[in-house]
């Protein structure tokens, strides 16, 4: 993206105005959507460079960079839209590694007749929770396809942060006796995305909980607890996550029925449509594994953040060659949490 911006006969029709080849083309259009658009809304230091990449200052620290594609339908929903998701997704992706995330870099695949205006409020969308992260989107590209070859939009953003000297997190370290924490209620975000889809209405709304979680992060390392892993529950849901921990460490794990919140709006809906809450995306949630002995201070420095307020301890990770993920149910029974055959619930994020 180039943040220069060139003198053109023409001003954007905001309004009525829609995505055409010719934004694509690399040529005048393109550059005068790049300029009011991404560049002005996105505006900071690193993009007014105007070259092909940012030049970044060094980083005091190991790097990690993650990349995340975002196609979830529809593209608005409440609590979000596929805006502020692309950048705290890979934000929370960069943060469940421990790190703090410091730049963002965005890619649109804008297909031919999307509305500009759309365009626009996700654009600013993207830009406001850059800004509240604390996190700029410092470089981009751009490309167009013909009406029909896409679906309006979809948006991959990459992550770059900086990890703590004496943080090592990763899905192969938990160990049996240690604790799994979760920091809030479960199925907010996919319920929410698929009663917009479906237009499904219920007495009380459902909201997506989308949100940058680094800051909860910092305050959980800085409680010195013993952290083993952490990880956002998106697609899949919490069940997914947690099979996929224990069969990167070769565990199992026994969970609580009674400890795991679902907001009762999302649990009738779940009942409703006849899915398991277990399964469903969150998007500002994230799970956390540490040794027993530090459980209870991570959840008062958890509970402390306004992201965490929620935070429970739902189970432990327990010694299992099969790796099983099992769960107490709160009528005193025992099942098992299984991984899904397919995707519950697809193009959720």
């Amino acid at each position: 993206m180039s943040a220069v911006k060139p003198d053109y006969t023409r001003a954007l029709d905001w309004k009525h105005g829609r995505v055409d080849m010719s934004y694509g083309s690399g040529g005048r259009a393109m550059a005068q959507l790049i300029s009011d658009l991404f560049a002005a809304e996105f505006d900071n230091p690193y993009l007014a460079q105007g070259n092909d990449g940012a030049v970044l200052p060094p980083a005091n620290g190991r790097l990690v960079m993650s990349c995340d594609s975002h196609v979830v339908s529809p593209l608005f929903f409440a609590g979000g839209d596929i805006g502020c998701l692309s950048v705290h997704g890979t934000i929370n992706d960069v943060a469940m590694m421990g790190a703090q995330p410091l730049y963002l870099a965005a890619s649109f695949i804008l297909e031919e007749g999307f509305p500009l205006a759309d365009l626009k409020r996700i654009v600013e969308s993207m830009a406001k929770a850059s800004r509240e992260a604390g996190v700029p989107i410092v470089t981009g590209d751009t490309k167009v396809v013909e009406q029909g070859k896409g679906d309006g939009v979809f948006i991959t953003t990459t992550g770059v942060g900086v990890l703590r000297e004496d943080v090592t997190l990763s899905g192969n370290m938990a160990r049996p006796g240690d604790r799994i924490l979760l920091s809030g209620a479960i199925g907010d975000h996919g319920m929410a995305v698929l009663s917009q889809r479906e237009g499904l209405t219920f007495d009380a709304p459902i909201v997506s909980d989308t949100a940058a979680l680094h800051g909860l992060v910092a305050a959980m390392l800085d409680s010195g607890a013993a952290l083993r892993c952490l990880r956002d529950p998106t697609r899949g849901g919490l069940a997914t996550t947690l099979n996929e921990i224990a069969k990167q460490s070769g565990v199992g794990m026994m969970l609580q029925e009674s400890a795991i919140a679902v907001n009762q709006p999302v649990a009738a809906a779940c009942e409703f449509l006849g899915l398991d809450p277990l399964y469903v995306a969150n998007e500002g949630k994230l799970i956390a594994i540490c040794a027993p002995q530090d459980a209870e201070r991570l959840l008062t420095a958890m509970r402390a953040h306004p992201l965490g307020a929620e935070s429970s301890i739902i189970g432990e990770v327990v010694a299992d060659a099969h790796g099983f993920v099992q769960m107490t149910t709160r009528l005193g029974g025992r099942r098992v949490v299984d991984w899904l055959a397919g995707e519950q619930l697809p193009r959720i994020c």
